[in-house]
């Protein structure tokens, strides 16, 4: 070879670059201290390399241009691992925006405080895991997965309790994601709950079965309780949920009364006002205060018609977004009604993969 000859050097093979490890993939390339330093992609070895999860590896061959590991490679972890293409599609919304996740890893675990349950931590953009604690804990689902509330509930409670937020994100068939917010909610306002006169007045009232299972009440001076029943036709009509409590009463046991009847009177108790949410694809409206004052912050949902799965609980959520109010999903916690609040987040904290044409 002469002096000023073109050198070729042959590009070093993706194994080189990427070795299988136990709990990932060792990347030893250049850029490692960037993708650590910069992005905070995968979990420091402590001899130089980073160990990869296998969506941090489709995210970097399809963002930061590493290779694969092997030219079959991702078939294989697909035949392996069924959940990976859906798991990188969350890797991919919650990093193209800038920012930093750090997902548990068993063979290298860093010294983060991370609830059961929690599938990774986030950063927002401006900040690192190694100077800063994270902004929000995370989870994903398949929009088909079930609806677990009562582990969601006790995740969410474990998580705000640490000042952070509990983020969920629901990944579809399509692969696209859409981003919620868990929190547990109190609603309460100031309409004067029914007494144990008002409701032994009401039950005094002779009332006609309707077919709906409700009732309608005439014939009365002054209707006792504006909260309970509808005004209708000079009269009064009551549901179904609210002839139990005329019959059970404000203070009688839970133990009497069917499930939406027991919700119907702790929301009583709040100082709400609750109204059919028929039109709202929920069992409850609930207004903060007399009707004619305001419009009603919650919708609240029947545990024995709620929805099934994440597809479901996500179109209520942003049914009651686009009408300014907020969907309520009720937990019996320790024999006290508590209510899980699925809530769409501001709109730049909205995580969502890039559009695929």
């Amino acid at each position: 070879m002469r002096f000023g000859d073109t050198v070729y050097i042959k590009s070093p093979t993706p194994t080189l670059q990427m070795q299988q490890v136990e709990g990932g993939w060792k990347y030893l390339g250049q850029s490692v201290n960037r993708l650590w330093d910069k992005s905070a992609i995968g979990h420091p070895d402590g001899e130089g390399g980073l160990i990869l999860s296998d969506s941090e590896v489709i995210f970097c061959h399809d963002h930061r241009n590493l290779p694969w590991p092997s030219p079959n490679w991702l078939s294989q972890c697909i035949s392996t691992k069924p959940n990976v293409l859906f798991e990188a599609a969350v890797m991919e919304a919650l990093r193209v925006p800038g920012n930093k996740i750090v997902t548990q890893c068993p063979i290298y675990p860093l010294d983060l405080d991370i609830s059961e349950g929690t599938w990774g931590l986030r950063w927002p953009s401006n900040s690192h895991p190694g100077k800063e604690e994270a902004e929000a804990e995370v989870r994903w689902f398949h929009s088909t997965d079930g609806l677990d509330v009562d582990d969601l509930f006790r995740w969410c409670v474990s998580v705000i309790g640490k000042g952070k937020f509990a983020e969920v994100l629901i990944v579809d068939d399509e692969h696209s994601v859409v981003t919620y917010r868990l929190l547990p909610s109190e609603p309460s306002g100031r309409v004067p709950q029914p007494t144990i006169e008002e409701i032994s007045s009401i039950s005094s009232i002779q009332s006609v079965e309707l077919s709906n299972g409700g009732a309608y009440f005439s014939g009365f001076g002054n209707w006792a309780c504006e909260a309970i029943g509808i005004p209708l036709h000079e009269g009064r009509q009551l549901g179904p949920y609210e002839i139990e409590i005329v019959s059970v009463g404000m203070a009688g046991t839970s133990a009497c009364l069917s499930i939406g009847a027991s919700i119907l009177r702790d929301l009583l108790k709040r100082g709400l006002h609750p109204r059919p949410g028929f039109k709202y694809g929920t069992r409850w409206r609930c207004y903060d205060a007399p009707l004619g004052e305001g419009h009603a912050p919650w919708l609240v949902i029947d545990p024995t018609d709620a929805p099934k799965d994440w597809g479901a609980a996500c179109l209520g959520s942003r049914l009651a977004s686009g009408v300014n109010k907020r969907w309520l999903h009720p937990i019996l916690v320790e024999g006290v009604w508590r209510f899980l609040e699925v809530a769409r987040p501001p709109p730049d904290r909205r995580w969502a993969n890039p559009t695929r044409k």
